[in-house]
């Protein structure tokens, strides 16, 4: 079995500001967005998860999985809107927080997205997917 190694203390990529994985514009929809539009933006924009609400704080985010147990629900795609299918308990970090940082607060709160913030305006997301992404395109060396 192969173990991992990494430096004393945060390994680099630990290290890194999520800053770097976020990107240029933050994907949002309107509260009243049915789940056909949700699907509609996700599958365009190329992204899991949008932010419900305009340039102001969010009220929610509404993720893939979230569709998902909608439809599961039986709920109607027409008639759903974000703000009935929307996580309202959102999870946030500062601009400056490290790769390390995040991935602990997903991890501790179970969740796969969070916002991230500067000066207590949304800037960007940052997915479970990126910060994998990132691990598995370090140079972190195996033991056999």
């Amino acid at each position: 079995m192969s173990s991992l190694t990494e430096p004393e203390g945060m390994s680099a990529t630990g290290a890194l500001p999520v800053s770097m994985l976020i990107a240029d514009s933050v994907v949002r929809v309107s509260p009243d967005a049915s789940m056909l539009r949700i699907a509609d933006v996700m599958t365009t924009s190329g992204v899991g998860a949008l932010v419900v609400g305009g340039e102001g704080r969010p009220i929610g985010i509404v993720s893939e999985r979230d569709l998902v147990a909608a439809l599961a629900a039986r709920r109607s795609p027409d008639a759903t809107t974000a703000a009935d299918v929307a996580t309202t308990e959102l999870v946030w970090c500062d601009v400056a927080a490290t790769v390390a940082e995040v991935a602990e607060e997903m991890c501790e709160r179970y969740v796969r997205h969070v916002l991230v913030e500067d000066d207590g305006r949304l800037v960007g997301i940052v997915s479970a997917r990126d910060l994998l992404g990132v691990y598995a395109a370090s140079d972190v060396e195996f033991d056999s």
